[in-house]
Parts: structure tokens; sequence; C-alpha cells
């Protein structure tokens, strides 16, 4: 039984940072998922992927698994790249590759 403890990323569909402060901690897959063949649905028995829990900070992450036994690994977020800054009038100044047409 391992885990994976990480900060989960923005989605590409937000421009806020919400949901994007808390450290998780999601169990890796201890068996592979099979498809069911009478429905044809994606089933697993290992009922511990389904558990996702949230922290914090990433130290109260590491006590939780070391406490309950549980190996894990921890994935450090990638630093944001500083946001890039440019005016309106940036879209109509002169010495543009192409100029501004409608």
């Amino acid at each position: 039984m391992s885990a994976r403890i990480y900060k989960p990323a923005r989605n590409a569909m937000q421009s806020g940072t919400a949901k994007t402060k808390r450290w998780v901690l999601e169990h890796e897959l201890a068996e592979a998922r099979r498809i069911e063949p009478l429905m044809g649905w994606t089933s697993s028995g290992d009922t511990r992927q389904q558990v996702r829990l949230f922290f914090d900070t990433k130290e109260e992450a590491i006590a939780y698994a070391t406490r309950e036994g549980i190996a894990y690994r921890v994935e450090d977020p990638k630093p944001a790249a500083p946001p890039r800054l440019m005016a309106y009038a940036d879209n109509f100044r002169a010495g543009l590759p192409e100029p501004w047409t409608h």
C-alpha cells in the first residue's frame, strides 16, 4: 500500500486559486481495473483508491501517512510562472509581425 501526497494544480478553466491550497493524500492503485462483462463498466476491488484525504500542510499529510504506516511519495508543486503583464494598447503598437486588422 502506497500513497501520493501532492498539491492539486489549478484547473485550466479556472482563473482563481480555489481548492489549490490544500495538500491531498491519494492511495495508489493496488490492483488493475477491469471491465465488467455484463455492463461494460470499469471496476476494481480496491476501495482505497476512492478515498482522498485533504490536509492544510504537507507536514500534516506526511505525519498522517507515517502514523498509519503508509508508504508515501511527495510531489512538490512546480513554481508558478510570473504573470505576463501587457497593456491593451500593445495589441495595436507599431512593429508587430502582422498589422492589426478586423
